[in-house]
């Protein structure tokens, strides 16, 4: 895969996992599966394994850049690309796509998050080997799509049918819709109708192919971002040209500005171990269980008459918990969160009063 680069979206907040995650320091740069390594490095460590570190860029906020670079020391500093505000997805990819072509204008890229959990990384990695056949060959936009293993509310989701040609991969096929969160009874059809697959935000295109549906969907992104006369990518004019870039483009994701409205998206279908991460509900499920079903990540952690608990503390901190069952019991740099489970989507609202009532330097 010589042409193969990889872009990793590494600007998001994090807030979910509050109070371990902070503006200052966000969930992709802490170890939250307590493994000695943080989410974004085990982002690139599985991508290390097809792709140079030459070829791995980083698309985060200004304000953690000397983090990045503190943990990916193997990274280019050039290959660090520092968005000046968080507009969403869809200008993070169009700037990592026009000045990567311009560097070599048969790239074909992998996008990825940076704070996702894939435990099967061979097949995730046949998958994208899979996918970048498809993209080198053919002018397609290409999406990794995860089986639905319940109805979840949380997840989008793509609906596919066979594609209109014989593909030599079978699981690729040809997206039909794009379903934003669905409601429960829509999640549970989905899951029944055996033609839907979450949408895990991991897409596969050539640069030339992501350029060109820009170009056609989203004309006032390109026109942003599109170096026209090729002066100004890896130059000293490129920060303030993506400064005056990120004042004016819309906050819109890529699949509103590109996926939902091009012919030419397919889905691979995959079963990669995954989970976004996106909430401490889900973190519960990948870190291994006491005999009384709790999930604990902290070495001096003592439990007495407690259930189904997710326990996520530091290593030198001592804790006792007794008589609960069903909470979140987090500590991080002296702010102490006790919630029910089934609460954990209020953890956004906690911070918001969290920041009114007590101040930013909490979040």
């Amino acid at each position: 895969m010589k042409n193969l680069y990889c872009v990793i979206m590494a600007g998001g907040v994090g807030s979910r996992f509050w109070p371990m995650s902070k503006t200052s320091k966000p969930k992709q740069f802490l170890d939250v599966l307590g493994t000695g390594e943080t989410l974004l490095q085990n982002t690139v460590s599985r991508f290390l394994k097809v792709c140079k570190p030459d070829r791995i860029y980083i698309v985060t906020s200004e304000q953690y850049q000397d983090l990045v670079a503190q943990q990916l020391p193997k990274i280019p500093k050039e290959n660090i690309l520092l968005e000046p505000a968080r507009k969403n997805t869809a200008p993070c990819v169009a700037y990592a796509a026009y000045k990567i072509h311009q560097k070599n204008p048969k790239a074909v890229t992998v996008v990825a998050p940076s704070d996702h959990l894939i435990t099967k990384e061979d097949v995730f990695l046949k998958a994208v080997k899979s996918c970048y056949n498809k993209a080198s060959a053919a002018d397609c936009l290409l999406t990794i799509g995860i089986k639905p293993t319940r109805p979840d509310t949380g997840y989008g989701y793509i609906q596919f049918v066979n594609s209109d040609q014989k593909e030599k991969d079978a699981r690729i096929k040809k997206v039909k819709t794009f379903t934003e969160k669905p409601d429960a009874a829509m999640a549970q059809f989905f899951m029944e109708s055996g033609d839907f697959l979450w949408n895990a935000g991991i897409f596969i295109w050539s640069t030339q192919s992501i350029i060109q549906a820009i170009e056609k969907h989203e004309p006032e992104l390109s026109a942003l971002f599109k170096d026209t006369n090729g002066t100004i990518y890896g130059t000293n004019k490129e920060a303030e040209f993506i400064k005056n870039a990120y004042v004016s483009c819309k906050n819109i994701s890529i699949d509103y500005a590109v996926m939902e409205k091009a012919p030419n998206v397919y889905v691979r279908a995959s079963i990669i171990g995954w989970s976004d991460l996106g909430t401490w509900g889900s973190l519960y499920e990948h870190i291994k269980h006491d005999k009384n079903h709790n999930a604990v990540v902290g070495k001096n952690v003592m439990l007495y008459d407690t259930k189904n608990c997710i326990v996520h503390v530091p290593k030198e901190k001592l804790v006792l918990i007794q008589g609960l069952e069903d909470h979140i019991v987090v500590e991080s740099d002296g702010v102490l969160l006790i919630c029910k489970k089934t609460d954990e989507q209020q953890i956004r609202n906690f911070v918001n009063d969290v920041k009114i009532q007590k101040g930013e330097k909490f979040v």
